[in-house]
Formats: C-alpha cells, structure tokens, sequence
C-alpha cells in the first residue's frame, strides 16, 4: 500500500487544490504543479474531516502526459485487492496529497486526485514509484468514522 506512506516533503503554502469547477476530467494537463482535485461523483454521506478514520477505495497510476487519460502504468490498486484502505485523515499516515484530496469529501464520493511529487514522495520515490513523480488516483469514500 504504496499510498499509506508518510510523504517528507512539503507542500505548497496553500495546498494549491483546484476544484472541479476550475478543472474537469477531460481536459488535459501538461504541467502539474499544485494538487487537482476533480469530483467524479458528489456524495451525499458523513463528511470526511481532519482527525476522523476514513475508508477509502483507490488505484493509483503514474501521471503520463503522453497517454488520452494521462495514467500511466497502474502501480496499486485496493480495488483489485478488493480490500478497502482506512486511514486517520489529516495525521500524516498517507501522502499530503491524500490528506489534503480527501479532506470534505463525502460518503459515496468518487473523486480523481493529480498529485504532485511535493505532495507523493517527492525526490525519494517508493517502490515502482520513482523519484520525482506525479501521480493520479481515482479514489471512493466508502465511510467516515
């Protein structure tokens, strides 16, 4: 679970989300520098908000700005696993971008996070992720605790 490690490096002063009003899935981005947060499927559930567990479905991709979708190779899935992941959000248990991409979604809520390397792993890379990448997961909020 490549997405449940601690990223060490730091993000950009405001978090720089974009909503899915400024970004939508169809458009293509050839530079990512600051978290996209694209809302596939609002939710109408239990909020997700710092310091409560939340459960989550994800499968994570290299960003490829070559290919239609931008996703590259699949590098982990728990929907493959059929294994829901569950986290503390807002604790530094999973990347930034997590903490940050979650944060206000709502139960039933699928969404596609664009995470910058300040934001992932940064310079370290992990596993088949390696230095200096960008990700894009497509991630469910199957409840909040």
């Amino acid at each position: 679970m490549f997405a449940a490690l601690s990223a060490c490096q730091p993000a950009t002063e405001n978090g720089g989300a974009v909503s899915e009003s400024e970004q939508s899935p169809s458009q293509e981005i050839t530079a990512v520098g600051e978290l996209q947060i694209i809302d596939l499927e609002n939710g109408d559930g239990a909020t997700a908000e710092a310091g409560k567990t939340v459960v989550v479905h994800y499968t994570g991709w290299l960003y490829d700005a070559a290919a239609d979708d931008n996703k590259g190779e699949k590098f982990d899935s728990s929907v493959d696993r059929n294994q829901p992941f569950q986290f503390a959000l807002g604790a530094g248990m999973v990347i930034r971008g997590w903490d940050e991409g979650f944060a206000g979604m709502q139960v039933g809520g699928e969404r596609r996070l664009i995470i910058p390397p300040a934001l992932a792993y940064g310079d370290r890379g992990v596993g088949p992720i390696p230095p200096d990448a960008t990700l894009i997961f497509d991630v469910e909020l199957l409840d909040v605790m």
